[in-house]
């Protein structure tokens, strides 16, 4: 070989060297990519919760094991936020329709949130599932159990703050590890949103928008851990 084709063929190589360098990595963020649009992240093992539903029956976790289940916090007399969670959850509910999905509606006021209550107030939203568990108990217990899932609830001894909470819902899979999808930063989302938004992105809460994003993914991982 001359040395004039030795420079070529030294020069070719220079040229593909990058190219393949650069459609490796492209290979590897489209398989990443990928695997966080199929694949969930597991956040952590769901808190170990006892307490008692509308039926005045024990509900624990070790009860919902084998259940694809979402938990949530709440109560009754909740004018704001509640409701539109439990209308979502009512969709959810309706849209799944399977007997190995369930609903855990934990109630951050027992004083007034009786398993009476509870039953009354199940059938005022219209639950109709059996897995769907409206529960309550000690209210310093049930304080604890938010904490451990990291969900905001208000502290029981301030007055103005006692009956706040969170919108977040937490995501169980059969085997009682708390799952989420990837955000579109590449990191876990953890929760997914009970509320209703003025946009289809999802910036901005209002208890009449009639965008509800999270729902709509929720269902989606729903299904796929049902599987």
């Amino acid at each position: 070989m001359s040395a004039t084709e030795n420079t070529q063929t030294s020069k070719s190589k220079k040229i593909w060297i990058p190219i393949l360098v650069i459609l490796l990595i492209a290979a590897v963020i489209f398989g990443v990519r990928q695997y966080m649009n199929s694949s969930l992240f597991t956040v952590m093992k769901v808190p170990e919760f006892s307490l008692k539903d509308q039926n005045n029956k024990t509900i624990t976790n070790k009860d919902m094991l084998g259940k694809v289940y979402l938990v949530e916090f709440f109560f009754s007399r909740c004018p704001t936020i509640c409701p539109v969670m439990n209308t979502n959850m009512r969709h959810i509910e309706e849209e799944i329709n399977d007997p190995n999905f369930g609903i855990i509606s934990i109630s951050i006021d027992p004083e007034n949130d009786t398993p009476e209550i509870l039953k009354e107030h199940a059938k005022k939203i219209g639950a109709k599932s059996p897995n769907w568990h409206f529960l309550t108990g000690d209210r310093t217990y049930i304080g604890d159990i938010a904490k451990k899932f990291d969900i905001y609830v208000g502290d029981q001894k301030d007055k103005a703050e006692s009956l706040n909470h969170s919108g977040e819902i937490a995501l169980v899979d059969k085997d009682g590890n708390i799952r989420c999808r990837f955000g579109k930063d590449g990191m876990p989302i953890l929760y997914y949103s009970g509320l209703n938004y003025e946009d289809e992105a999802g910036t901005k809460t209002s208890l009449v928008g009639k965008y509800h994003p999270d729902r709509e993914l929720l269902m989606e991982d729903i299904k796929k851990l049902l599987k």
